[in-house]
């Protein structure tokens, strides 16, 4: 009786799903590189300097927190990424940003081909607009992205794209620390910035169930701290 009863105890432990409130990443960024002229920014994280930016590097530890910066042969924003599986989550950090700047919080699944690149779904931060986007149904589509780039899209496409994000103002004081929460749930995102929300989208390409890239996307510079992921799937 006792080896069956283990049996079906294993069963189900194996059957049962990630629990909705788990951690899946925490970073306070509280750490030195060994060599400054490196990028060494550790805890799993990854950056795509050596592919856009001929190695030269972009992403600093600095005073406790993530330094992002542009290098001018970049030919590609900055992108620091780190593996996470999930299928809903609350992503929370910190972040400054200056004028003219912007932190995109990107979520991709790179097993997911019919997008370019996993692209899933973003959030982009300005100091004036949120935008809120479904790149996996829009823009970031293969075939959509494909005719872009060769300057054929239709109006239907345009039409398409263009219902696939939602623009929301935002008056956020340059090279100040502000507050980030960005909730997936379903097919919706939802922002929070200083603990109010800013904005909310619902489409299906945010619903996409298996997430397994967290990107933070910086075309210029933006600085970000105390990063947390927590899983919320249901």
């Amino acid at each position: 009786m006792t080896g069956f009863l283990l049996r079906v105890l294993s069963l189900i432990l194996v059957a049962t799903p990630a629990l909705a409130g788990e951690r899946l990443l925490e970073d306070h960024f509280e750490r030195s590189e060994q060599n400054d002229q490196e990028e060494q920014v550790g805890n799993g994280w990854g950056t795509n300097s050596a592919s856009r930016a001929k190695g030269n590097k972009q992403v600093d530890l600095v005073d406790g927190a993530l330094k992002i910066t542009r290098h001018p042969v970049a030919d590609h924003g900055v992108s620091v990424v780190h593996d996470l599986e999930f299928k809903d989550a609350t992503i929370s950090l910190r972040f400054r940003i200056g004028e003219g700047d912007q932190l995109g919080i990107n979520i991709a699944d790179m097993k997911e081909k019919s997008v370019h690149a996993g692209h899933l779904c973003v959030a982009k931060i300005r100091l004036n607009k949120l935008t809120l986007m479904d790149l996996k149904t829009g823009r970031m589509n293969l075939e959509t992205r494909d005719r872009s780039k060769a300057g054929k899209l239709t109006a239907e496409d345009r039409k398409r794209i263009a219902a696939k994000q939602k623009e929301f103002p935002l008056q956020l004081s340059a090279d100040t620390w502000h507050d980030l929460q960005v909730d997936l749930k379903g097919e919706t995102m939802t922002v929070q910035i200083d603990g109010s929300t800013v904005g909310q989208f619902l489409s299906p390409g945010i619903g996409h169930p298996t997430k397994s890239r967290l990107r933070l996307a910086v075309e210029k510079q933006a600085w970000v701290d105390d990063v947390t992921v927590d899983r919320n799937d249901s």
